[in-house]
């Protein structure tokens, strides 16, 4: 697992440090992390570019704000996610695999806390629901 830290180690370490949020971008396949002190970046597509990466890229991430007390997944499922066509089964299988990776890649850097879906990007969830 490649770990980013922007702009470097030592401040990532401190914002922890300091219990302040952090920016996490997670690639789908939990090879390459990138985090940053939020406010260093503001958002998760400025990171992206501010490590190097396209922002057209953002689409192979997972998204989260992290801090001491849990990870806020930016749940935004894209809709080429595994080229799977049903929207439904597209999103079922993003949130598995989100909560795979993501669960497995805060315990690697150190963070024992929850998942949390802000309601904002629950809408997803009411689809799945509506279609069941």
């Amino acid at each position: 697992m490649e770990i980013i830290k922007y702009p470097s180690e030592k401040e990532v370490q401190e914002a922890i440090a300091q219990k302040e949020p952090l920016l996490v971008l997670i690639s789908f396949d939990g090879k390459t992390v990138i985090m940053s002190h939020i406010d260093e970046a503001v958002e998760h597509y400025i990171l992206l570019m501010k490590a190097g990466f396209s922002d057209k890229d953002i689409d192979k991430f997972f998204r989260i704000v992290l801090d001491d007390e849990g990870a806020d997944w930016t749940f935004v499922c894209p809709p080429d996610y595994k080229n799977i066509s049903d929207r439904t089964r597209r999103i079922k299988q993003f949130y598995k695999d989100g909560f795979a990776v993501i669960s497995d890649v805060l315990q690697e850097i150190g963070f024992m806390v929850g998942i949390n879906i802000p309601r904002r990007y629950r809408r997803h969830f009411n689809a799945i629901m509506e279609d069941e």
